[in-house]
């Protein structure tokens, strides 16, 4: 293969890995525009269609979201553990490989249990991440009560946040 063909080629492998990496953002920025239409249009519209809630009438614990809530600010992610009784907080970063294996559990994990899961991307929020201890990603923290009561660092099998959630529940 002559110099030439080698440098083609190569250019041609960053291009179709270039490509990979902004198809990639173009589906993460899709998702979170997603998201963040369905918690609005559902924040909105005060319905309760939720049927896992039960009858929380009169109660001051807000309906626990079925999916993962992005936090924007060290401010929502205080107001999220004052109003829960469990918050699983996960802290992630968009470019580790184990956050990214770890997502389908979290988010099953916001549907399927009785815990707010909150996202706290260490990246955006690095204040946040560092008083949250996080110096590892992925690391999730379990929160009763408004204190936090574990803590786990590295992927994690899914039987390990359930029940670290389930012993944390009232």
């Amino acid at each position: 293969m002559s110099e030439a063909d080698r440098e083609e080629a190569d250019e041609t492998g960053a291009e179709r890995d270039g490509s990979r990496s902004s198809e990639r953002e173009r589906i993460r920025e899709r998702k979170r525009r997603e998201l963040r239409e369905r918690l609005e249009s559902g924040a909105d519209d005060g319905s309760a269609g939720d049927d896992r809630t039960g009858d929380r009438t009169g109660g001051t614990d807000p309906e626990t979201p079925t999916e993962p809530v992005e936090v924007g600010g060290p401010e929502e992610f205080q107001r999220l553990v004052a109003e829960h009784d469990v918050v699983l907080v996960d802290c992630y970063a968009d470019w580790c490989g184990p956050c990214q294996m770890m997502e389908p559990t979290v988010e099953s994990l916001a549907a399927e249990t009785d815990a707010v899961v909150a996202k706290v991307d260490v990246d955006g929020l690095p204040a946040l991440a560092q008083q949250l201890g996080a110096r590892g990603v992925p690391t999730f923290l379990v929160y009763a009560n408004g204190e936090p009561v574990d803590r786990f660092v590295g992927a994690q099998d899914r039987t390990t946040l359930e029940t670290a959630i389930a012993s944390n529940a009232a």
